[in-house]
């Protein structure tokens, strides 16, 4: 992995910076294949598959799971459950249906034409990734219809559990990496290099981490579905060939140069959003209970002491703003980020959650144990300082055998670990109910008593396409949480 270069960062964000200048039609292609070479369209699809998870979405999440709180803007009244179909329009729209999916769906027929497999393999394992993280995020989306161009502007909806599973006339989002991983494995006549701005070109990490997206969507719907997912986990350990070190992870990684830097970075950091948010109380809180030495790597002090408010604070906020405690380095990385979409520490967790629920051959512990480390060495702790830590908190770091107890534990630790992505944070959440969240403060929103469980219908949408519903609010469960 490699930080992005500015030229290939320029390049690809014009193309989505294309889609981005007008209200477009969701299915209509800002990008010509024709035209544009898959190398192109590759580092264009990553950045803007980055911009989708950690942009506008991780704010809400890591809002409305207590590790950010809203200070002003947006982000205060998703601190408070308030959201509706005016939030999310850029996401879906220009960062996912009309930016990195387009993107994709471009390179994988370019692809096709030139004879180049080990681009439509990249790209049917990202378009999985951006599907999932579309559907998870608002339940039933367009998906087999989606990118269809100008033949159809108004696509229906398919149901999440079609989009999961599959139907005799829609390919599931499984069967839609095993095409992927399928194409790597093809002699191609192109092979990415520096235009792959996450492996640089190496299809071995590409494959595993095409496996590893299966054991993510697997422990998705494993409460749904959980016949399902222990098939798809144990084909996975199966093939043994998933993400099993740091180095493996799939990061974006960005530029540290006005105009090029992730966007965690931008609105935790540089843009006039910089004051919308401030760290949780709650989220330091929870790291100074477990004595944990992430947190002042992951988060920022700048007088010596953390300065935080709670969730829902509705009183004066802590000034100056240069006191706040914000995201540190470990998220942000002076602005290349990386943007973590795909990590080690997470393989841990979910293996060890699928032997506690699932009954997946392993031990839990064992795998428990893997993720902590796994997350504490990303965060830059020794091997030293790991094994002290685990001295000292034997309990922490130590499954029980009963397993709600160690399912909290396995959650509360992976929350931890995923520090600056929002997302798989309340993903996780709404999966399982951990870690444990008291409500926040002055609550409101659709319902008062009920953290979000999905994201609104874009208004946009819901005005331009009749297959849109205007009366799913944000407080009913999507399939895989019903």
């Amino acid at each position: 992995m490699k930080a992005i270069n500015n030229i290939i960062l320029g390049a690809a964000l014009s193309l989505l910076a294309t889609s981005c200048g007008e209200f477009l039609d969701i299915n209509e292609n800002p990008n010509n294949p024709e035209a544009v070479t898959p190398e192109l369209l590759l580092s264009s699809g990553l950045a803007g598959a980055a911009f989708a998870n950690n942009n506008e979405l991780n704010r809400f999440g890591s809002t409305v799971i207590s590790v950010t709180a809203g200070a002003a803007g947006s982000p205060s009244a998703y601190d408070i459950y308030d959201i509706d179909g005016d939030d999310f329009g850029n996401q879906w729209r220009f960062e996912l249906y009309g930016g990195s999916l387009i993107a994709f769906e471009d390179m994988i027929a370019a692809a096709d034409e030139l004879g180049a497999p080990a681009y439509s393999g990249i790209g049917k394992i990202m378009q999985a990734y951006n599907f999932a993280l579309a559907t998870d995020t608002w339940g039933d989306v367009p998906y087999s219809e989606a990118l269809g161009g100008l033949e159809n502007t108004q696509p229906a909806l398919d149901s999440q559990e079609d989009i999961y599973k599959g139907t005799d006339q829609i390919q599931s989002l499984f069967d839609l990496v095993r095409e992927g991983i399928d194409d790597l494995a093809g002699e191609s006549t192109l092979m990415p290099g520096q235009d792959d701005i996450v492996y640089d070109g190496d299809l071995d990490k590409w494959r595993r981490a095409g496996y590893t997206l299966m054991l993510k969507m697997a422990n998705t719907i494993s409460y749904r579905e959980p016949a399902l997912a222990t098939t798809i986990i144990n084909e996975v350990l199966q093939a043994n060939d998933y993400i099993m070190s740091n180095e493996d992870d799939l990061n974006v990684r960005f530029g540290t140069s006005q105009g090029s830097y992730a966007p965690i970075h931008e609105w935790t950091n540089v843009s006039t959003f910089a004051g919308d948010l401030i760290i949780s109380t709650r989220f330091v809180n929870l790291l100074n209970s477990k004595n944990d030495p992430r947190l002042p790597i992951f988060v920022t002090a700048p007088t010596g002491s953390y300065v935080t408010i709670d969730n829902g604070f509705a009183g004066q906020r802590p000034l100056p703003q240069t006191s706040w405690s914000r995201f540190n380095t470990y998220v942000t990385g002076g602005g290349a980020g990386p943007v973590r979409l795909l990590t080690n520490f997470q393989r841990a967790f979910i293996l060890a959650e699928s032997v506690v629920r699932l009954g997946i051959a392993g031990d839990a512990n064992e795998y428990y144990q893997e993720g902590i480390r796994a997350s504490m060495s990303l965060a830059g702790l020794s091997s030293a300082q790991i094994d002290a830590y685990f001295a000292a908190n034997a309990d922490e770091v130590t499954l029980s055998g009963n397993a709600e107890e160690d399912l909290e534990k396995i959650i509360t630790q992976k929350y931890i670990a995923w520090t600056g992505n929002g997302v798989e944070q309340w993903t996780d959440w709404r999966r399982t109910g951990y870690p444990t969240l008291a409500p926040h403060q002055n609550a409101g929103g659709i319902d008062p008593n009920q953290r979000p469980l999905r994201a609104q219908y874009v208004s946009q949408e819901v005005n331009r396409n009749p297959n849109f519903p205007n009366n799913v609010f944000p407080n009913v469960p999507v399939w895989w949480n019903e």
